[in-house]
């Protein structure tokens, strides 16, 4: 079981976006520069982002995407779950038609009720996790960064 690029990239496009909407909307062509995922495809996933409301599109010069809901209102399960990724572990797709070749009758495999549990727990755990989490995050992280950039600046002063 795993996420696939729509999801992935939905994803980081989406903490890109909230990352930098203060300044005003985010073109997509920034995204994808930065983010180095095709501008097509962009399109395809904020126009899928758009239906579901999670974003909104500026149009005319200046225009771009600006978040359509605060990011503590947004969850990592909206995101994925918008641009049409499955979330579901079995191989029925919950049809309980997953029958082993051995069952003739049918029904469900002896596996079915794990990857049913599995996919409720990453459903809730995706749910439990909104973007400005992982905006927080990806702020934590570039703090971190400037700070041992400041540190290594003044060591190699210091050692002058």
């Amino acid at each position: 079981m795993r996420l696939t690029t729509k999801g992935r990239f939905a994803v980081t496009a989406m903490i890109d976006l909230a990352l930098r909407q203060d300044n005003g909307p985010v073109t997509l062509a920034g995204i994808s520069q930065r983010q180095e995922i095709s501008l097509s495809y962009l399109e395809q996933l904020f126009g899928k982002l758009r239906r579901h409301e999670i974003v909104e599109s500026v149009r005319g010069p200046g225009g771009g995407y600006n978040l359509a809901r605060r990011a503590e209102d947004v969850t990592v399960a909206d995101i994925i779950i918008a641009v049409d990724e499955p979330l579901d572990a079995t191989q029925c797709g919950g049809k309980e038609n997953c029958h082993s070749p051995e069952h003739e009758n049918g029904g469900r495999c002896m596996t079915h009720d794990l990857w049913a549990t599995l996919n409720a727990k990453m459903v809730d755990y995706l749910d439990s996790v909104s973007l400005k989490d992982l905006v927080d995050q990806q702020k934590q992280k570039q703090a971190v960064l400037e700070q041992r950039v400041v540190v290594m600046h003044r060591n190699s002063h210091a050692a002058v």
